[in-house]
């Protein structure tokens, strides 16, 4: 290869060769070697992981630390997520490995950021889960229903299944809330919780029982705003979790942040249930009404009758699912509703529930739409 012209004659200046001269090659190794396990947190950097085959580990105990390697580019990385490791996978002090390859997710949670910059960029949450818990305060703090539903749209975006827990219900009755949910099938679980408890058995309260047995032998996700008892209830599922609790502020009515970060923790009888930090907003600008629909397989089903480019929304002319809300008939839900220790759950006729299940479908799918089209529905009405 001819030598390149460095404006010298002088054979003892060497030409380091240009980026162009450098051999590249797009196929990455296979590594064949690698050995397989879920993230169980994120910090900084490193990902802790708790290996499938926990005798690789020289404790025992399966878990490492990994450091992602290069070849895997900016892609992100969550909790929940099934990752094949090399390298050093003893587990011990000071050692790492190396993540290699994030392997198909069943399931991805997601969220939309609302502020900043950063606006309604879409977030991946934590992966491969199958149970969206959303646990909320029946009074301090008072619950907030257009949360709850956000979760929920989050939870039928991911195909995830939803599960309402109500915490705080000896301080106020649950009926009202539980109402808003009946209609769209959300299971329902009502819990006593005492976190000023020393002892766990104490802490723990009525109704947790119920909770442990909904999550056992699968991999949940614990959602809710600040304060509504969220790390209480993951320290009586999870002995030795010790994760922090606070209180509400007396002032603000709000909750404040005791989880700083993802965690998955193993249940005793097997299973993971994750921890999320408590937030202030959920944003689902990233989930379009048709995915909304389909969360909802009998509604899905009445809206193929519909004009094309129905929104669904209250108002719309030619909607087929209003014609299907006026007629009688049973009512068909992804899930059915459990409710303890709640005489006065509403009950109302097979018209009544067609209506209110459409209601709740539109009060969910307002997120969406305004995403999609910021005009008010009114003016969007007035256009059709």
């Amino acid at each position: 290869m001819a030598r390149r012209d460095t404006g010298t004659d002088d054979p003892r200046v060497r030409v380091r060769p240009g980026k162009g001269s450098r051999p590249r090659t797009k196929q990455r190794p296979t590594h064949k070697d690698a050995v397989t396990g879920m993230v169980t947190r994120i910090d900084r950097g490193h990902y802790r992981i708790r290996l499938d085959d926990p005798r690789l580990t020289a404790d025992g105990s399966g878990d490492i630390t990994a450091m992602k390697a290069r070849e895997l580019g900016r892609g992100k990385i969550v909790v929940g997520d099934r990752v094949a490791v090399v390298g050093d996978t003893s587990g011990r002090k000071d050692t790492l490995s190396r993540l290699v390859r994030i392997e198909e997710r069943a399931t991805l949670l997601r969220r939309s950021a609302e502020d900043g910059d950063a606006a309604d960029t879409e977030r991946p949450v934590v992966a491969n889960a199958q149970l969206l818990v959303i646990v909320t305060a029946v009074a301090d703090p008072e619950p907030r229903p257009r949360m709850i539903d956000r979760y929920l749209v989050a939870a039928y975006d991911a195909g995830m299944e939803p599960l309402l827990v109500l915490t705080k219900t000896d301080l106020a009755a649950p009926s009202a809330l539980l109402a808003l949910y009946e209609p769209l099938g959300v299971r329902a679980l009502l819990t006593r919780l005492d976190p000023a408890s020393s002892s766990t058995a104490s802490r723990a309260g009525e109704g947790v029982q119920a909770v442990r047995e909904a999550v056992a032998r699968r991999t949940s996700v614990l959602v809710g705003h600040s304060g509504v008892g969220k790390s209480t209830l993951i320290n009586a599922l999870v002995p030795g979790a010790e994760r922090m609790t606070g209180h509400v502020n007396e002032v603000t009515g709000r909750g404040r942040h005791t989880s700083t970060n993802l965690q998955a923790l193993e249940l005793p009888g097997g299973g993971w249930v994750i921890d999320t930090p408590g937030v202030r907003s959920f944003g689902v600008s990233h989930v379009s009404s048709a995915d909304v629909l389909r969360g909802f397989p009998d509604l899905a089903a009445q809206a193929q009758d519909c004009p094309r480019g129905c929104t669904h929304e209250a108002g719309v002319l030619d909607c087929a699912l209003d014609q299907w809300a006026s007629e009688t008939g049973s009512v068909s839900t992804t899930s059915a509703v459990t409710i303890k220790d709640d005489a006065d759950a509403p009950t109302s006729s097979p018209l009544a529930q067609r209506r209110a299940r459409l209601e709740s479908f539109r009060r969910l799918l307002a997120p969406s739409l305004e995403a999609e089209d910021p005009v008010p529905s009114s003016h969007r009405h007035q256009g059709a």
